[in-house]
């Protein structure tokens, strides 16, 4: 069952944060949706997760779901956020994983919470804006090319940019679509519940990407997990090689022929590996 919770942080914002203990408990991830998601834990794997004593910890990010909109917002604010939301739950310490645009903001907690997270998972994630050596937009699809790069221009043109635009089917490879049509249509679903309240959560996610994340990846010291297919049509593979050279703790696991979602087929094996990390 998953038990919903709302954070109360100093600045006055509130967090919307879902808890789905389990019996025999023997780690505790946190979940760093992507954009534009909810924040409830991902459905899919609560089955594999319940067998190996894994308690799903997550929340909305701010201006998604019932988290108060936190405008200006960097990827490492998410630390702060987190780090509000275990301690209210008294959970010390505990693994974070991340799909998408989740996975900045999971690798921020386990930059800037040193002492609390015990492994990181970074899914289909891209690296930060300007970073050397990569060239950051190629191979990303069209209609993302021109959402990031109104992102760059600043709020009002994203604004334009996404309110007028449509879901485009090129932007995901027939893997993803196949595993859109199974089990990870649940992210399609939690993409539309975001959808509907608006496009505030996704303008300041799109801002946050672009703009310097408040961290380096490099401060990692956690053992890091980066998972990303080599046909990512939405954050090209190039971006998880970064970011494998970048952080000096972290794996890379390149899937041959996977898209952006159908990845996320290994995910049951990424759970494992943070159970070994």
């Amino acid at each position: 069952m998953i038990t919903p919770a709302l954070v109360e942080r100093p600045d006055g914002r509130t967090l919307r944060a879902y808890d789905v203990p389990v019996d025999d408990e023997r780690l505790t991830v946190f979940w760093h949706h992507g954009t534009p998601n909810v924040g409830t834990p991902p459905e899919p794997l609560l089955p594999a997760s319940a067998e190996r004593g894994i308690r799903w910890v997550s929340y909305d990010r701010p201006g998604y779901g019932g988290s108060t909109p936190h405008p200006g917002r960097d990827v490492a604010s998410a630390a702060g956020d987190v780090a509000a939301i275990a301690d209210a739950l008294r959970i010390e310490r505990f693994a974070v994983l991340g799909h998408s645009g989740g996975g900045p903001h999971a690798l921020a907690c386990a930059a800037l919470l040193p002492d609390r997270v015990v492994a990181a998972v970074s899914g289909s994630a891209q690296a930060p804006f300007g970073a050397d050596g990569l060239d950051w937009f190629a191979g990303i699809n069209r209609s993302g090319t021109a959402e990031l790069r109104a992102a760059v221009a600043g709020r009002a043109a994203l604004e334009r940019v996404l309110a007028a635009s449509e879901f485009d089917p090129e932007m995901f490879t027939p893997a993803d679509h196949a595993a859109l049509a199974g089990a990870w249509g649940w992210l399609g679903r939690i993409a539309g519940e975001a959808a509907a309240a608006g496009i505030g959560g996704m303008v300041d996610d799109d801002l946050a990407y672009v703009a310097p994340w408040g961290f380096d990846p490099a401060d990692v010291v956690a053992p890091v997990l980066l998972v990303h297919g080599d046909a990512d049509r939405v954050v090209p593979a190039a971006h998880g090689r970064w970011l494998a050279d970048r952080i000096g703790s972290a794996e890379l696991w390149l899937r041959p022929g996977e898209g952006h979602v159908s990845v996320l087929g290994a995910a049951t094996d990424a759970l494992d590996w943070l159970l070994r990390a």
